[in-house]
């Protein structure tokens, strides 16, 4: 029996599922694994991902959802793994990598997740969804890589890297040179039918990992590319061809806020696109933090969706009582 054919089954239950329950796109920041001063053991990683899931599991009994997550300290470390063990085994490619974080996150959070869905009797199953977004290939980003990744290099090591590999290196913020690499817009979820027939099937999904697997379409194959997707862009991707209701995106803040970290700061508690335009426009949200998670909101809305919600995973369930959050919303 092909997946397809069990669209509205609740495979554990064998019933069907409620017909008006939302779909939510569920984007897990990175504190969901990693906290500062962290050391970044798999121990460390997998009590994150229990405490997430205990702060807000409570989502999952009245919305049908697709988990999505970062991977920026992760496949870090498998790049630096790459570069030590260079000399004995062949290192792997930026996609490769990135499907190898999937694998490793999504069965963190997956494990965490489970048990805690056990300890409160949810009957929730969960599926890790190996995921690729396609990009294009004429993108400008291939010609202006800004995305650092990977382990700091002196400068004579990255000069070097430049001449021998071709890499574009970067001086960043005096603790070295480093790689940077492409960060393409997300285009379309190619396995979005997948994770659109799993959510309706009763299950939680996680998917588009660390802004998916890059790839790129041409002449009828796909091939991964060397670049690095946002993942709050991919995620609002998502949402908007699986046709989900709301996308969540929690991150270290409990709100957005206007002049962060300024005198005259002032929170958000909601917006319209139209606001949030103007915000963005006005230099209100950094680029290495809010920006890019208003900037996906923003496509999210204006591709159909009905609602975003930003917030912190402990605040989450008050945030959908209206007690907190910021939330965008379409223009009128």
């Amino acid at each position: 029996m092909s997946i397809y054919s069990i669209r509205h089954i609740n495979l554990y239950e064998g019933t069907l599922l409620t017909p008006n329950m939302e779909t939510i796109v569920l984007a897990v920041g990175g504190n969901a694994l990693l906290r500062p001063g962290d050391k970044g053991t798999a121990e460390e990683q997998m009590l994150r991902a229990r405490e997430t899931a205990e702060n807000i599991y409570p989502l999952f009994e009245k919305f049908k959802v697709v988990i999505t997550h970062g991977n920026g300290p992760q496949v870090g470390a498998i790049l630096l793994q790459n570069e030590h063990s260079k000399d004995i085994t062949p290192p792997m490619p930026l996609d490769i990598c990135g499907a190898m974080s999937q694998g490793e996150i999504g069965y963190m959070l997956g494990q965490g997740f489970h048990n805690v869905f056990e300890e409160k009797g949810i009957e929730k199953k969960i599926a890790c969804i190996l995921t690729r977004v396609i990009v294009d290939k004429n993108d400008p980003a291939f010609q202006n890589p800004t995305k650092p990744i990977g382990p700091f290099y002196t400068k004579d090591e990255a000069e070097i890297l430049m001449k021998e590999k071709g890499w574009k290196m970067i001086e960043d913020a005096g603790r070295g040179w480093r790689r940077v690499v492409p960060s393409p817009m997300p285009l379309e979820i190619v396995e979005k039918e997948i994770i659109r027939s799993v959510l309706d099937a009763g299950y939680v999904a996680i998917a588009v990992g660390g802004g998916g697997i890059p790839v790129i379409k041409e002449n009828g194959k796909i091939t991964g590319v060397e670049a690095v997707i946002d993942k709050d862009l991919a995620s609002a991707t998502l949402g908007r061809d699986i046709h989900a209701d709301k996308l969540i995106i929690l991150t270290s803040v409990d709100q957005a806020y206007l002049n962060f970290g300024k005198p005259e700061q002032k929170s958000i508690f909601e917006m319209s696109v139209e606001e949030a335009k103007r915000y963005l426009e006005e230099g209100h949200f950094k680029k290495g933090s809010m920006y890019p998670k208003i900037l996906a909101s923003i496509k999210f809305v204006e591709s159909g969706g009905k609602e975003v919600l930003i917030t912190s995973p402990e605040k989450l369930m008050a945030a959908l009582d209206g007690e907190t959050g910021t939330r965008i919303y379409p223009s009128h």
